[in-house]
C-alpha cells in the first residue's frame, strides 16, 4: 500500500512538474516583461527632451538673429540710420495710458536713471539743471519757437552740441500722452528723414525733449514768411524728403505708425535745405486689420484733416497721405491751408485747387507766382497730379507712399528739377522756429 501510495505521488509530481525546456523558457519570459516595460517609459521620455532641447535652440538661435538683426542693420544702411535704440532699448517701451512713474526724478524708476558722464550713440537722460545750464536759465535771448505743446529753446549740451530743447507746457493729460509717445517712438524708430531725439527730462513735474537743431527752421516759415522763396529743385527735393518719412512709418514699422499732425510747420529744413519731419507727438499706432481703421479722438490741425477722419474719428495711414497731399499743394501753391482773406471759394486750399489740377492751363495759374516761371511745366503737371491724387475725398482712391516716393524720384533726378545759376538763393540764415 505504501509503495503504491509513493508510486502515486511520484507520477502525481512527474505529471504536475514542467519539463527542464518549458522551466528554462518559464524564467526567460519572467525576465522580459520588465526591460520591455522600462523601455517603453524611456523612450518616449528621450524623445520628448530631444524635441525640447531642438525648440530651445531653435529659440536661442532666433533670439540671437533678431538681437544682430536689430543693433547691427543701422551699420549697414546707406542713410546713416543710428543704431542708438540699441543703448536704449531696455528702457525705452512707454505706456501711454498711464501717468509717468517719475522715482528719484526720472520717468523709468530710480533704476534707469543714471546720467551719462559721456556722450554715447543713443536717447540721453537729462536733469533740469543740466538744461537750465543749456539754456542759460531758458534765456529768451534762446527762445526760438513756440508752438501748441510749448516753448523751443536753443541750448549748448555739456560737450558742444547745439540742440534744439523743447519744454512741454504743464497742464494737461495731452502733455504726458505727447511727451511719451515721442520719446517712445523717437528712441525706437530711426531714419534720416526723422528730427533725431538726442535726450529727455522727466524730473519731478518738469517734461522736455531734446531735439537735433535744424538751422534753416520748418518748411511753413520759408513757404510762407521768409522773403526768399524756395526754388523749385529744393521744393521737389522736400518733397521727397517727406514722403520717405511718411513711407518709413506706414510701410517700414511695424506695427505702422500714422503721424496724425503732418504739416508744414512740421517739417524742418537742416543746413543743406534737407526736410526731416518732427513732432510725433500725436502719432497713432495703426491697426493690423485689413482696413486698417482706428477709432480715436479728432486731433490735428484743420485744413489737413482727412475728411473722414475729421467726420468719424476713424483713423488710418490714408489720413497722413490726405495731409501730405497739402503740403504738396502749399509747394506748388505758395498758399497755406486756410485763408479766410482770400476772395469766397478760395478760402480752404484743397477745394480750391482740387477741380484745377486737372487742367493744365489752371495748374499754371495756380503756381506760386515767387518761382518766376523758373520750373519745368512737365514736372509742374506731374507734381500736380499727385497732389490731385493725395487729396481725393475717398481714402481708398489715394495712394500709398510708397508709390508716391516712387512717382517724385525720377523728377527729382531730373536735370530740369537742377537749379540754374540765375535762380534764386537764400541771402541770410534764419533763426529756426523749431516748435
Amino acid at each position: 500500500m505504501g509503495t503504491n501510495s509513493t508510486a502515486t505521488n511520484n507520477t502525481i509530481n512527474h505529471h504536475n512538474s514542467p519539463p527542464p525546456q518549458a522551466t528554462h523558457n518559464y524564467h526567460h519570459h519572467h525576465h522580459i516583461l520588465p526591460s520591455t516595460s522600462i523601455l517603453t517609459i524611456i523612450i518616449p521620455i528621450v524623445i520628448v527632451l530631444l524635441l525640447l532641447s531642438i525648440l530651445l535652440i531653435i529659440v536661442m538661435l532666433r533670439r540671437l538673429k533678431y538681437a544682430k538683426n536689430t543693433c547691427g542693420s543701422s551699420k549697414s544702411d546707406n542713410d546713416g540710420i543710428t543704431n542708438s535704440h540699441c543703448l536704449f532699448i531696455a528702457h525705452s517701451s512707454i505706456n501711454t495710458n498711464a501717468s509717468p512713474e517719475v522715482k528719484g526724478g526720472c520717468l523709468y524708476g530710480a533704476s534707469s536713471c543714471r546720467i551719462p558722464s559721456e556722450k554715447f550713440r543713443g536717447v540721453q537722460v537729462f536733469t533740469y539743471k543740466e538744461l537750465e545750464l543749456a539754456t542759460d536759465n531758458f534765456s529768451e535771448a534762446n527762445l526760438i519757437g513756440n508752438g501748441g505743446f510749448g516753448v523751443v529753446y536753443r541750448g549748448v549740451l555739456r560737450d558742444g552740441t547745439v540742440a534744439a530743447v523743447k519744454k512741454l507746457n504743464r497742464e494737461g493729460k495731452q502733455r504726458e500722452r505727447a511727451f511719451r509717445v515721442e520719446v517712445d517712438l523717437l528712441s525706437r524708430l530711426h531714419s534720416p528723414y526723422f528730427v533725431q531725439l538726442l535726450g529727455y527730462c522727466a524730473d519731478q513735474h518738469h517734461r522736455l525733449l531734446m531735439l537735433e537743431f535744424m538751422p534753416n527752421a520748418t518748411l511753413h516759415h520759408h513757404l510762407h514768411r521768409h522773403p526768399h522763396p524756395l526754388n523749385w529743385g529744393v521744393r521737389l527735393r522736400v518733397a521727397l524728403d517727406c514722403a520717405k518719412a511718411l513711407e518709413f512709418l506706414h510701410e517700414h514699422s511695424l506695427p505702422s505708425v500714422i503721424h496724425r499732425d503732418f504739416k508744414s510747420s512740421n517739417v524742418f529744413l537742416d543746413q543743406n535745405f534737407r526736410a526731416k519731419v518732427s513732432d510725433f507727438g500725436l502719432a497713432k499706432t495703426g491697426s493690423d486689420k485689413i482696413n486698417g481703421q482706428i477709432s480715436t479722438r479728432v486731433l490735428g490741425t484743420t485744413g489737413y484733416l482727412a475728411p473722414e477722419y475729421a467726420s468719424t474719428g476713424k483713423l488710418t495711414t490714408k489720413s497722413d497721405v490726405y495731409s501730405y497731399g497739402v503740403v504738396l499743394l502749399e509747394l506748388l501753391t505758395g498758399r497755406v491751408p486756410v485763408d479766410t482773406k482770400r476772395p469766397p471759394g478760395e478760402h480752404v486750399l484743397v477745394s480750391w485747387a482740387l477741380p484745377r489740377l486737372t487742367n493744365r492751363e489752371k495748374i499754371l495759374e495756380m503756381v506760386d507766382p515767387s518761382l518766376q516761371c523758373q520750373y519745368s511745366k512737365k514736372d509742374l503737371i506731374q507734381v500736380a497730379a499727385i497732389a490731385a491724387m493725395c487729396v481725393q475725398p475717398e481714402a481708398d482712391y489715394r495712394p500709398l507712399m510708397t508709390d508716391v516716393v516712387q512717382s517724385l524720384i525720377p523728377l527729382v533726378k531730373s536735370p530740369s528739377s537742377l537749379c540754374p545759376s540765375n535762380s534764386l538763393r537764400f541771402s541770410q540764415r534764419v533763426s529756426p522756429n523749431q516748435s
